[in-house]
């Protein structure tokens, strides 16, 4: 770890929109000191149409700014550009294991907790054509069996707002009843818009299959590479106040603010900042 990176520094945190919040959110739950500063790229979303060399670049970009903004971690909070900017944001940046990806946390959970068995994955598209949660999780135990299912229709039923009604719990439980997904012992929420459905995905279950919130592991992840690198914020001497949060995207529109609440639990007030204009 370099001696200028000290604790007092903010995590960065990005996505291709802003349905990394949750991520956010899970973070700053788990680690209220820490001060976040957070950037969705609502300029070029969904990542899942562009191409695998668009989203380095953006990766790569994005990653430039958090630094700028004197970050001491980066938090990759998008599936899609996990799988296909993770090792670029590496390589430029130099920062090696301060760069956390959403997808190696998960893969790490389920090998450790659920050794040998089968696991579901639920995400959009372009995440399960890649292959990667089951690319990761074979390169940790070459047995467990992973089985992938894209859902196409629950990320923009989330940003729509409907979800925990009867509209909503009826498409996961087509999605879910699907002969794939038979006989899995835990679920990966492979997108971070799932985990808003978290209880509906549990309730189809109940208690016969473990429901992994990638979020709150990744949260926990986090949190486990700070103590090694002794870089989490102790907070104020007398503990008071709030940890400052930074929220920016790259193209701002009332309905992306308003959403943020959906994701967040908390409106939050979004900052337009352009990094595509020289």
């Amino acid at each position: 770890m370099t001696t200028l990176v000290k604790p007092a520094q903010p995590i960065g945190i990005f996505d291709s929109g802003i349905g990394g919040l949750t991520v956010a959110k899970a973070i700053t739950k788990l680690l209220p000191n820490e001060k976040i500063i957070y950037f969705g790229d609502t300029a070029h979303m969904p990542y899942g149409e562009k191409s695998a060399d668009a989203i380095k670049h953006y990766s790569i970009k994005i990653a430039e700014f958090l630094k700028y903004k004197n970050c001491k971690m980066i938090v990759i909070a998008c599936n899609t550009a996990s799988a296909a900017g993770y090792k670029a944001v590496v390589k430029h940046t130099g920062m090696k294991d301060l760069i956390v990806n959403v997808i190696d946390p998960a893969a790490d959970y389920v090998v450790k907790h659920f050794y040998r068995k089968k696991i579901g994955v639920i995400a959009t598209k372009r995440t399960v054509s890649s292959n990667v949660y089951a690319k990761r999780i074979a390169r940790l135990d070459s047995v467990t069996d992973v089985v992938q299912l894209a859902t196409p229709l629950l990320a923009p039923m989330i940003e729509e707002g409907f979800y925990n009604n009867k509209i909503s719990q009826t498409i996961i439980n087509s999605y879910l009843s699907k002969s794939k997904l038979n006989t899995i012992d835990a679920l990966i929420l492979g997108c971070t818009h799932y985990p808003l459905i978290k209880n509906e995905i549990q309730k189809f279950y109940g208690k016969k299959v473990a429901v992994v919130d990638s979020s709150e592991v990744v949260a926990q992840y986090v949190k486990t590479v700070l103590e090694k690198h002794g870089l989490l914020n102790p907070g104020t001497k007398f503990g008071l106040g709030k940890a400052d949060r930074q929220f920016y995207v790259s193209d701002y529109t009332q309905s992306f603010e308003e959403s943020s609440k959906i994701f967040f639990d908390e409106k939050v007030k979004l900052k337009q900042f352009n990094i595509w204009e020289d």
